[in-house]
């Protein structure tokens, strides 16, 4: 799914993003007129090429060499400055702060044997001890498996067999699902709870973080991704993977910085950036946050565990004066539609950014006329390439609104055809990415790495579009993915799921236009002769196995699916064929 780039993380979108070339039919961002300071020899942002795993690509030359040092940095640059707020809990958490607790976790999780490659994974809402024990696990050149907190037993069970974890922390409602298809031998489950007493300040005593060596392309986490064949796969993020982001991030500040006009001399100093943390640190746009905010020293606030609510967002960003909000279309359109809205003073927001989805310009003009303030942008990416890709900001909102931007700074963007081959501008074809930002493969998978990664480590995104102007337009899905409120959703899963039921002969998944949401789920489903089954019986059958928000919420019952010559279902006939019954446009 999409990630936050830097409107979501507070940077302003709609400066001079230079120019996309052409070259060999690769789209690459170039730097614009002005910046030249900033990547001059020895400043934090000069550009170099360098070898990543056999493919040569535009790096940082000055870049810290893992997350270690880049935690590190942030304790001794801003020592006291709040991280990580709790304000329900009354819990903040210094920079200084967060390393000494990360340490005391670290300590524990090697008493359980955890070192240097092996997985730590979690299963929890986005809790305080997760956050620190997350940076604990990465800091001791362990990987965290980043269990969804909205699966199933089954799913759980799915994602531990793959990633094989020595433990596993998660809160206690997760912990009971586990425990519910049984915990393999070995693994030792710890709930949040016994890790809380660990965070605060230093102590007397305190052990110093870990030591152990880390490389740049050694992994960080496993991010879980909606499987096209039926089970989700562990895409593998790098150490530089999330380094590169950060820098990529605070490049693209410093840009707007040359391009904006310097604050008045009595102005008073700029408050410290801060953002909501809505995303849970299972998806790209939880994770991603936690770390770059140690690198332009943000302060994340959290929500109370629960359900995300509008009134919360807001009061939050009110009594904390939060300056960036990163949301899916779904939450921009309750957030803005919501009849409390006015009450709130929302001015602090100065930017609103985020992906998961394309955002609608109706979304977006909605947007600018209750905020006008803020400065709007959005981008294309998903848990591979950590969010990167294109981003959709300024001055291209304006002249391309229904696009999904330029090509990002660092970014390599090519269009290909049937035969792999790139085409020209105005061809459709899969969007394929290269460039630091490209994840090392799928958790002990080869098979679907050396498909989804080439030679040359150009990423084969699975989605349809083309240029025009060097801007990238979004076609379609290749892979019929469904977004629902920033979920992605895998038709394939849920169908093989309904087919298990021994009275469903066949079964096709589409997405359903909505307007909040983006899109619901809706199954047509052909039972087999004298079989009866109801609307309900449906849905209990795919909740018992699946995640709530893949269970189907309009089920239809016909005769037939339609499909083609060599016997394919007819995808875009199903679409029209819901439609019809529902009274709603195709997805």
């Amino acid at each position: 799914m999409p990630g936050p780039g830097a409107e979501a993380l507070g940077f302003p979108p709609d400066f001079a993003q230079g120019e996309t070339s052409l070259s060999e039919l690769t789209h690459r961002w170039t730097p614009p007129p002005g910046i030249e300071s900033l990547l001059a020899e020895g400043s934090p942002f000069e550009l170099t090429e360098e070898d990543v795993l056999g493919s040569t690509v535009t790096v940082f030359k000055n870049r810290h060499p893992n997350l270690r040092a880049q935690f590190q940095a942030a304790a001794t640059r801003t020592p006291d400055a709040p991280y990580l707020v709790f304000p329900d809990r009354g819990i903040e958490l210094s920079f200084s702060d967060v390393v000494a607790s990360a340490a005391r976790i670290a300590e524990v999780l090697a008493g359980h044997g955890v070192g240097k490659g092996d997985v730590v994974a979690f299963a929890a809402a986005n809790v305080p001890a997760y956050t620190v024990a997350w940076w604990s696990t990465v800091v001791s050149g362990a990987v965290v498996s980043s269990l969804n907190g909205w699966w199933t037993p089954h799913e759980f069970a799915h994602g531990i067999e793959l990633t094989k974890p020595k433990v596993l922390i998660g809160d206690a409602r997760r912990l009971e699902r586990v425990r519910e298809v049984g915990v393999p031998d070995g693994l030792i489950l710890i709930e949040d709870t016994e890790l809380e007493p660990l965070l605060g300040p230093a102590r007397d005593g305190d052990p110093a973080l870990p030591d152990v060596a880390i490389a740049e392309d050694d992994p960080a986490i496993i991010l879980f991704t909606s499987g096209t064949t039926g089970r989700p796969k562990g895409a593998t993020i790098s150490h530089r993977q999330f380094v590169h982001i950060a820098q990529v991030i605070g490049f693209q500040g410093a840009m707007a910085a040359v391009f904006m006009p310097p604050p008045p001399a009595d102005a008073p100093p700029r408050p410290q950036p801060s953002t909501l943390c809505v995303s849970p640190l299972f998806h790209v746009s939880g994770a991603l946050p936690l770390s770059v905010a140690t690198s332009t020293g943000q302060k994340m606030v959290f929500p109370p565990v629960g359900k995300w609510d509008e009134l919360t967002h807001l009061t939050l960003t009110q009594d904390h004066h939060v300056g960036a909000w990163s949301a899916v279309p779904t939450q921009l359109w309750r957030l803005l539609e919501h009849p409390q809205f006015d009450e709130f003073d929302t001015t602090s927001v100065m930017t609103i950014g985020g992906g998961g989805a394309v955002f609608q310009p109706e979304l977006m003009r909605l947007a600018a006329k209750k905020m006008p303030w803020a400065r709007f942008g959005v981008g294309y990416g998903m848990s591979e390439t950590m969010g990167s890709g294109s981003r959709l900001g300024g001055v291209t909102m304006e002249s391309h609104p229904a696009s999904v931007g330029t090509v990002e700074p660092l970014c390599e963007i090519q269009i290909r055809g049937a035969d792999d081959q790139p085409l020209p501008d105005g061809e459709v074809g899969e969007i394929c990415i290269r460039g630091a930002c490209v994840f090392l493969g799928y958790w002990d998978n080869a098979k679907a790495s050396a498909e989804a990664l080439d030679d040359d480590r150009w990423y084969r995104t699975g989605d349809f579009g083309r240029f025009h102007d060097g801007v990238l337009q979004l076609e379609s899905r290749m892979r019929d993915l469904i977004i629902r409120g920033g979920e992605n959703i895998y038709p394939i899963e849920i169908e093989n799921r309904l087919v298990e039921h021994p009275a469903i002969s066949q079964a096709s998944v589409v997405g359903v236009a909505h307007h909040q949401l983006g899109q619901e789920v809706a199954a047509v489903i052909i039972l087999h002769d004298g079989e009866v089954l109801e609307v309900d019986d449906v849905k209990a059958w795919v909740a018992a196995e699946l995640a709530g928000y893949k269970v189907p919420t309009h089920v239809l019952f016909k005769p037939e699916l339609p499909y083609n010559a060599t016997g394919k279902v007819l995808k875009n006939q199903v679409e029209d064929l819901v439609a019809a019954d529902l009274g709603t446009p195709p997805a």
